[in-house]
Parts: structure tokens; C-alpha cells; sequence
């Protein structure tokens, strides 16, 4: 009878780390042809090669102890100057290579409407930053999640299009929301040799 349930429970897990796999595989698809069609320019898209992503790895999808602590407005710092206000959310307490890290979530307060009423936004640098990931910083999108045990999936970390084109102005990750682990997960940088 266990080996039953443990085969069973052995499948489950299994088709849906396939599916998630697959839902990742088909978002950077899509991600791709958004790049092409909707942020490049003409002259972007003849050099454009395609987003470089680390391979998948679940490890990477984290279990964080959110506490609430809400901020004042502030003006987040941009690649260009833009004024965009921003508050803290909270804070996401949580490990990677056994390293307690520390992250601050942002609400931003000018994206208006009921898409957004649950967005949250997390703006980091890592290990990586300047090496295999742009030098300005990746973020993650966040959903409000009940209670305090939230899921940070490291896999969608992305690079803000100022990485990729010059007519954007991006959030400049701050100062405190960086950590030391190489985060080797989500799009990645090719610098140029």
C-alpha cells in the first residue's frame, strides 16, 4: 500500500514539475516575441539574439517569511530621469546556498486599477550582477500572498528593457535590496568580449 501512495505521490510531483516547466518554457517564449515585437526598435531587433536564460532549477523557487512594514511614498531612483513613487510593502526574509538573505517588496503607486491591486514589485541585485546578469539589477513581479510564508520564484527573475534598449527608463534596484548568493536562475547576460 506505501508503495503505491509513494509512486502516486512520485507521479504528481512529477507532471507537475513538468508543468511548471513547461508554463516557464512557454512564458520565455512569449517573452521573446514580445521583446521583438513590442520593445526593440528596428535597429534593436537586427542585433537582438534572443533573452539568455539561466537553465530552470526549482531550487530556486523559495520559501520567504514575509513580515508587513509599510513605508512612506518615496521617488525610486531610474536608469533616466522619470519620477515614479514607490512605497516598502514588506520585508522577505529567506535562504539560498544556506545564506539568510533579506529583500524589501515595493508597492508601486502609480499603476492604477484592479489588474494591479495585488501586484507587488521586488527589485534586487546578487552574485551575479555585472558578471552573467546586467549590472543595473533584475526584478521579480510579486502577487499579495495570505499570511506570512510567501514563494518567491527566483525562475521569472528578469532584466528591466533598459537592458536591452536605450529608450527606456528603468527602477534602480536600492542599495538595501541586495544580496550576496549567486541567484543562477531567470534571464542571464552575455557581455560583450
Amino acid at each position: 500500500m506505501r508503495l503505491i501512495v509513494f509512486i502516486a505521490v512520485f507521479v504528481s510531483f512529477s507532471t507537475n514539475a513538468q508543468s511548471y516547466t513547461e508554463k516557464l518554457e512557454q512564458d520565455r517564449v512569449f517573452s521573446n516575441l514580445e521583446m521583438l515585437t513590442q520593445v526593440l526598435d528596428s535597429a534593436e531587433r537586427v542585433s537582438f539574439k534572443g533573452i539568455c536564460y539561466f537553465p530552470i532549477d526549482t531550487n530556486y523557487v523559495v520559501n520567504a517569511t514575509f513580515t508587513r512594514k509599510k513605508g512612506k511614498k518615496f521617488v525610486m531612483p531610474m536608469t533616466k530621469a522619470r519620477t515614479v513613487y514607490y512605497r516598502q510593502y514588506g520585508v522577505l526574509q529567506f535562504r539560498i546556498h544556506d545564506t539568510l538573505c533579506e529583500l524589501i517588496v515595493y508597492e508601486n503607486l502609480g499603476l492604477k486599477g484592479k489588474e494591479y491591486e495585488n501586484y507587488l514589485f521586488l527589485p534586487f541585485r546578487d552574485g551575479t550582477t555585472a558578471l552573467s546578469t546586467y549590472g543595473g539589477g533584475r526584478y521579480v513581479d510579486l502577487e499579495k500572498q495570505a499570511g506570512t510564508s510567501w514563494i518567491i520564484d527566483f525562475n521569472r527573475a528578469y532584466h528591466p528593457y533598459c537592458a536591452y534598449s536605450h529608450r527606456y527608463s528603468c527602477p534602480i534596484p536600492p542599495k538595501e535590496n541586495a544580496i550576496l548568493p549567486f541567484v543562477t536562475a531567470g534571464e542571464c547576460y552575455v557581455l560583450e568580449e
